[in-house]
């Protein structure tokens, strides 16, 4: 998949590899700021309990 899209981007080396930063970057930036916020509700993550629980 990455051979694929490294093929696909246009320019030389340091062109793709800067391409490739930004779309590392903007990928992150959608998973940190959209999908993960979406998500944190669904997420057992606030459920603290240590020892019994009765």
């Amino acid at each position: 998949m990455y051979g694929w899209i490294w093929r696909r981007l246009p320019g030389g080396p340091a062109t793709k590899l800067l391409l490739s930063a930004l779309i590392l970057t903007a990928v992150g930036a959608l998973l940190w700021f959209v999908v993960f916020p979406w998500a944190e509700p669904l997420l057992p993550f606030d459920d603290g309990v240590v020892g019994p629980t009765s």
